[in-house]
């Protein structure tokens, strides 16, 4: 009798620690979730940060096979080097590019203006279309009553808050372009550290998969970064000489744009086909057909030619998958989410790959 009641009392309080182990890994996970979601933004800026870091060592170690030398001197070679590009660009092109932006918004807004006026023609609302354009040249001056004081001091206070914000967020968008290059630069100077520490937090027993796991990534990561970067190139180059031929104006400007959107897959393409095609309305219905079908052997290049000659044996993801993940990251975490879903997906994918699922003897019978 003795022993069954000390099984009965045993069972309860294992039972008991059961329920309390499990709770509490309910609210740790919970909490983590609530965090991931509430730092997304840092989180997101840290992950963009890692992969440069990874780009770096990547071309630092592809440079070690050509040229050999330390680590460090091949680094500081290759900063030397993207450095001397991006001024390069920036000085050489920096006109260029400004000029050729400003000339791409006036562009679009006007088509913009003209779809405006022929859904208006046809009887389609398109009051949320409504830019506030500005009375043709000739136009008498409409008479308006003079603003109240009150009006005055309300528009001054809103100008002063939208200057402040402008500004506020062009350094924020600075900060974040540093704050990138300076953890990449630190995660490349230095992986083998970065690398060590992260297996020291995982347990003992569990650390040969973990490092497993570990350089797998890092040798996805770095392939597809090679891979995707001369996939962005070869993409701003064809799209820049293709959109020239043609006579569409700010080419090097849409070349820039189209490249940048490819390191987006699918809809980075889309996006950029969209406003390639928007920008070539003014120029007629022939260099709107012939942009679009720039478009389509650009894309048709990047899917079935770049991708499977050299991103083969980098990612090998679903498309309906990738879609749906970028969509859901899109909407969850707006533009860092789309842009990173990618990666997140295929690191996602080496985790799991070194989890099996195990299948069964038999097939299941289906009824």
């Amino acid at each position: 009798m003795t022993t069954s009641t000390e099984d009965r009392v045993q069972t309860r309080n294992d039972l008991a620690w059961a329920i309390a182990v499990g709770g509490a890994a309910t609210v740790a996970f919970a909490g983590l979730l609530f965090a991931a979601w509430y730092f997304a933004a840092t989180l997101f800026l840290i992950f963009a940060g890692i992969l440069f870091g990874v780009f770096l060592n990547a071309v630092t170690e592809l440079l070690g096979r050509l040229i050999g030398g330390g680590h460090g001197l091949r680094l500081a070679l290759v900063c030397v080097v993207l450095a001397g590009l991006f001024t390069g660009v920036l000085v050489l092109g920096g006109t260029t590019i400004a000029e050729q932006a400003t000339s791409l918004s006036n562009t679009i807004k006007s088509q913009i203006v003209n779809v405006k006026s022929f859904l208006d023609d046809h009887g389609v609302d398109t009051g949320f279309l409504d830019l506030g354009t500005p009375e043709p040249a000739g136009t008498p001056a409409q008479p308006r009553n003079l603003p109240s004081a009150g009006a005055l001091a309300s528009g001054g206070g809103a100008i002063v808050s939208q200057t402040l914000k402008l500004i506020l967020g062009t350094i924020g968008a600075v900060g974040n372009f540093f704050i990138v290059i300076f953890l990449g630069l630190c995660f490349g100077a230095q992986p083998a550290i970065y690398r060590k520490g992260l297996l020291r937090s995982v347990p003992a027993r569990y650390r040969p998969q973990a490092t497993a796991i570990v350089n797998a990534i890092g040798e996805m990561l770095k392939r597809w970064l090679l891979a995707q970067m001369i996939t962005m190139a070869a993409v701003f180059a064809v799209t820049s000489i293709g959109l020239t031929l043609i006579g569409i104006p700010g080419a090097f400007i849409l070349g820039i744009q189209a490249g940048l959107l490819a390191f987006i897959p699918t809809i980075g393409a889309l996006l950029g086909g969209l406003i390639i095609v928007l920008a070539s309305l003014g120029s007629g219905w022939v260099a709107v057909a012939s942009a679009f079908a720039l478009f389509l052997a650009v894309h048709a290049m990047e899917s079935y030619v770049l991708t499977p000659l050299i991103q083969q044996q980098a990612i090998d993801i679903p498309p309906g998958t990738l879609f749906a993940t970028q969509i859901l990251l899109g909407i969850v975490f707006g533009l860092w989410g789309l842009a990173l879903a990618l990666p997140l997906m295929a690191i996602a994918k080496v985790v799991m790959d070194h989890f099996p699922v195990e299948e069964t003897a038999e097939p299941l019978a289906i009824r």
